[in-house]
């Protein structure tokens, strides 16, 4: 449980009041100021999975359908009791709303990559009859028209045209000169709904009329005249009798809601949560916030955090540039005690990680990286600022520890605790002592604890704990001012001289005060100046190291490079030799005919001889392209089992004639002699004695024209695509489809972005409804 004092303390609350500036309704600024942080992992990720569908639409330009609506709940309570009726001005009201359900209810029905917010779809039916009667009655001011029924067209037709008769018989009356002579002026108005003309207070006995009004100054009397009386309160009838049939039609109006109030609660509430969605996604939008991990290890490992409420003070140019915060609580440390100058960041620091916090545990996105996690908890408790109190007689020191036993009470394994200024408000030596205390008790209770202090006692006792780590936050010695930076694993100096110095102390004292501070602290700065330089050759220590590395990387990748372009020479060299050797075998295979029909036609040997002179110089050809060198007679051992080149097979020798460079072999059933050059190391390829036996068709090679993606990370999806790709380009597909999904739009982002890369392809669009739609790409090719 986390209560309304830490919200306050981090101002959650005003970076919620940030968040309602993006939202479309008073009802729905309410319902973001009341976003809390959830108990459960599921809830969390659901409201985070909603936010980012959200955030997937904008990204495809066609953002979630909302505008300017007002708060119906009130109204439709007091429409609940039969025959209450409400106002035009009212019911106008209901037009926006009921028109932005119909909209929604449209727009998330026609998606079909949209996992979390699928529910809402379902649950927005609209009312468009509702609308429609509103629509037809209401203007945009609320008054209800002509045509909302055929007895109020009539009445008011009536209403104008007597209005228009009383108008010209007045007009002719004050132009009359037996009236005009006693008028104030020769205008017409109204008093008391009655039609009147302004007649001298000193003649209005001489305009014979009913006197409705005087002026303020007593000199004008407004007269009805006797002529127009009838006919006024003829009008007068028609006008009772036309608000008589608008308040009829506007009951009807309200029956008509009334009979669906509780649906239309139901699903305005839904217009109102998908509308806070809304302002959240888009405030993540402007900030380029990120969705954390989550964790229940109660790690906390932060990259790249900015408090969010500075980076709102940084787009306005109130403050400088925000330096990023990277923090890491993680495994046996526990406990994190900063320090550092003053004014240097420390508060911030914890703060940030707080808000961060809480922003998370209620599903919206952070000011961090993506790989940030963050500990799914159940309670977050704090000690931060001055709760001096007059009233209960508590001062700094006392107050604090008020708080601080509270926190003791409260604390657990699933808590995050944040300290600032631990120790302080008492003597140095006691507050630190007492500091130690509360640390070691809240490490013992499993707690995560961010605490921020000045006092050297604690830092030495942080640094001989298991389990506690100190961390500072980095100052420029050269310039006197803070880093903002946070450096864990050491301590930090306070600076506090340093600090006073740049904020305008008198030098004399900034001198007094370096002199006694000398002797004071003078063993505690060295031990820490030691660690900064050990710390420091570590640091160049272990850039020397990567530099190393990027040169073995970089002559490893020479070598790599060296071998792929031999690899390449002897491939393409290989082809050479192949396609050489094919025009051999086919050189051959011509002759082979050619001497087979001399030897249809002469008997002697010759043709013969030529046969076998051909079949050397085919065999020495061929040998010439193989890889591998034949060998050495010398080599060649009686039993031992080789590779002879034309026979195609391995085989054993049985006998080696060195001096005419001939070899037995037995291969199977086979014996022959063959010349040295066509030995090579055995290749495991035994003779056959069976015919190759061919199959009855060719093998049907299968290609689909379309690619799934779903599922792989963008590395995996680009290598599948790219060979994908290759083959539909050397099968001549023209068309090919490729399915990825919607998501977060990154697996979208990286394959269109190969897309627009690939020489081959003409162009691609986004699948139509019944392909796909937005995660489905239809590419050509070409």
């Amino acid at each position: 449980m986390i209560n309304e004092d830490v919200i306050k303390s981090l101002e959650f609350d005003r970076l919620l009041l940030e968040v309602s500036s993006y939202a479309h309704s008073a009802a729905t600024v309410s319902a973001v100021m009341m976003i809390r942080p959830f108990s459960g992992r599921e809830n969390i990720e659901n409201r985070s999975a909603e936010v980012e569908e959200l955030r997937c639409l904008t990204r495809q330009e066609t953002p979630l359908a909302l505008s300017h609506f007002e708060d119906i709940s009130l109204m439709l309570e007091e429409l609940r009791p039969e025959g209450a009726v409400l106002k035009g001005e009212e019911l106008r009201d209901f037009i926006p709303v009921l028109d932005l359900i119909g909209c929604l209810s449209s727009q998330l029905s026609e998606r079909e990559d949209l996992v979390f917010l699928e529910g809402y779809a379902e649950a927005l039916t609209g009312f468009p009859d509702i609308l429609r009667l509103l629509s037809r009655s209401l203007d945009a001011e609320g008054k209800v028209l002509d045509k909302a029924s055929p007895e109020l067209a009539s009445l008011r037709l009536k209403t104008r045209a007597l209005s228009s008769r009383i108008g010209r018989h007045l007009e002719e009356l004050v132009r009359k000169e037996d009236t005009a002579i006693f008028l104030q002026d020769d205008f017409i108005t109204r008093r008391g709904g009655r039609w009147v003309i302004p007649v001298r207070m000193d003649s209005k006995g001489q305009v014979p009329g009913v006197v409705h009004d005087v002026s303020n100054t007593g000199e004008t009397a407004f007269v009805e005249p006797l002529a127009v009386i009838g006919m006024t309160n003829e009008l007068e009838g028609i006008l009772a009798d036309e608000k008589a049939e608008v308040i009829r039609i506007l009951r009807g109006i309200c029956r008509k809601i009334r009979v669906s109030a509780g649906e239309i609660a139901l699903q305005y509430t839904v217009l109102c949560h998908l509308d806070m969605i809304s302002s959240i996604a888009a405030f993540a939008d402007e900030m380029s916030l990120f969705v954390p991990e989550l964790n229940t290890a109660g790690d906390i490992s932060i990259l790249g955090a900015r408090h969010p409420l500075l980076m709102l003070q940084e787009s306005k140019g109130v403050v400088d540039k925000v330096v990023p915060l990277d923090l890491n609580i993680s495994g046996k440390d526990s406990v994190m005690v900063i320090t550092g100058p003053n004014a240097g960041g420390k508060t911030i620091a914890i703060k940030t990680v707080g808000l961060i916090v809480l922003m998370a545990l209620s599903g919206m996105p952070v000011p961090a990286e993506a790989s940030s996690s963050i500990p799914i908890i159940d309670s977050l408790l704090i000690d931060i600022g001055d709760e001096q109190s007059i009233e209960a007689s508590l001062s700094t020191f006392s107050a604090h520890i008020s708080r601080i036993s509270g926190i003791i009470d409260d604390a657990g394994a699933d808590s995050l605790i944040l300290l600032d200024e631990l120790g302080t408000g008492t003597e140095p030596g006691q507050g630190a002592a007492i500091a130690c205390a509360v640390l070691k008790e809240l490490k013992d209770r499993g707690a995560v604890v961010l605490t921020t202090t000045h006092l050297s006692d604690i830092v030495g006792f942080v640094f001989k704990q298991e389990g506690m780590v100190n961390a500072a936050m980095e100052f420029d010695s050269g310039t006197h001012r803070p880093l903002y930076r946070l450096q864990s694993g050491e301590p930090g100096q306070s600076y506090a001289i340093e600090t006073a110095e740049r904020y305008g102390l008198p030098e004399r004292v900034v001198r007094y005060a370096r002199e006694m501070s000398s002797g004071m602290s003078g063993e505690f700065h060295s031990l820490l100046k030691e660690m900064k330089e050990k710390r420091q050759s570590y640091e160049k220590s272990q850039a020397s190291l990567e530099e190393e590395k990027a040169l073995l990387a970089e002559k490893l990748s020479k070598v790599e490079a060296g071998f792929a372009e031999v690899k390449r020479i002897k491939e393409e060299a290989s082809r050479e030799s192949l396609e050489e050797a094919k025009k051999l075998i086919a050189r051959a295979k011509r002759q082979a005919y050619d001497i087979l029909e001399e030897i249809k036609k002469e008997k002697g040997r010759g043709p013969l001889k030529k046969l076998e002179a051909m079949q050397v110089e085919v065999g020495e050809k061929l040998r010439s392209f193989a890889d591998e060198p034949p060998l050495s007679i010398d080599d060649v051992k009686v039993g031992e089992i080789v590779y002879v080149d034309s026979l195609a097979c391995d085989a054993k020798v049985l006998k080696v004639d060195s001096r005419r460079g001939q070899v037995l072999v037995e291969a199977g059933n086979l014996k022959a002699e063959v010349s040295a050059a066509s030995i090579r190391e055995g290749r495991g390829k035994k003779a056959s004695t069976k015919a190759i036996k061919h199959s009855a068709g060719p093998v049907e090679d299968k290609f689909s024209s379309s690619l799934k993606l779903i599922g792989l990370r963008s590395d995996e999806a680009i290598v599948r695509l790219e060979h994908f790709l290759d083959e539909a380009i050397v099968r001549g597909v023209g068309e090919v489809k490729v399915v990825h999904g919607v998501g977060t739009g990154a697996l979208i982002k990286a394959v269109r972005g190969y897309l627009d890369n690939y020489p081959l392809v003409k162009g691609y669009r986004r699948g139509e409804q019944g392909e796909g739609g937005d995660g489905v790409t239809v590419v050509k090719l070409g």
